[in-house]
């Protein structure tokens, strides 16, 4: 199995191997393309974002510097707006919902070493998909952990350290983050 396989079926992989590495060269490239367009070129920046991502929804906006890993393991939904300074280390597939906004300073990644120092001696890596749901608020310098699940109609606190899933409906915060409180899901009829 070579590495990139092992990374696609979710096993140890060597995060160094040349075919994982080009990947992540790749997205350095795109993401410097994305970041040099004029701040006011919407349109550029939407065609951009379009080739460099799995796929994009109408209305998705993200704010210099963005940064990934790899761009085609991200797929956004509509309505999204990413502020300044979003990092999605998306060795994995990142889901985002529609209706989602990510506060500026926010990491999201899919990737993890081992605890072992041997393990992170051979440069490994391992990697599961991160979801987000729809109506979801991510408050400034959040951190998303891998393989974490965010239902919909969520607001993650600024600061807060996801290391777990988070249920529909509710607040969370902390680190690491924990259940704050239930919110109101009142969108039922409501469109725009």
């Amino acid at each position: 199995m070579t590495e990139l396989e092992k990374l696609e079926a979710g096993l140890e992989y060597c995060y160094d191997d040349e075919e994982v590495s080009a990947r992540k060269e790749k997205a350095i490239i795109e993401c410097r393309k994305y970041n040099s367009i004029d701040d006011t070129n919407y349109e550029a920046q939407y065609a951009q974002l379009k080739a460099m991502l799995g796929s994009v929804g109408e209305k998705v906006w993200i704010a210099k510097t963005f940064n990934c890993d790899n761009g085609k393991k991200i797929f956004i939904g509509n309505n999204f707006t990413g502020n300044y300074n979003l990092t999605i280390l998306d060795i994995r597939e990142m889901y985002i919902g529609d209706n989602v906004m990510i506060g500026p300073g926010t990491l999201i990644t899919t990737v993890g070493h081992p605890l072992s120092p041997i393990g992170r001696r051979k440069h490994l890596g391992i990697a599961k998909p991160v979801h987000i749901g729809n109506d979801v608020w991510i408050g400034g310098n959040v951190t998303i952990l891998p393989g974490v699940t965010i239902g919909n109609n969520v607001v993650v606190a600024a600061g807060a350290v996801v290391t777990k899933d988070v249920p529909d409906n509710c607040v969370v915060g902390g680190v690491p983050a924990r259940k704050i409180k239930d919110i109101e899901n009142d969108t039922e009829g409501y469109s725009c």
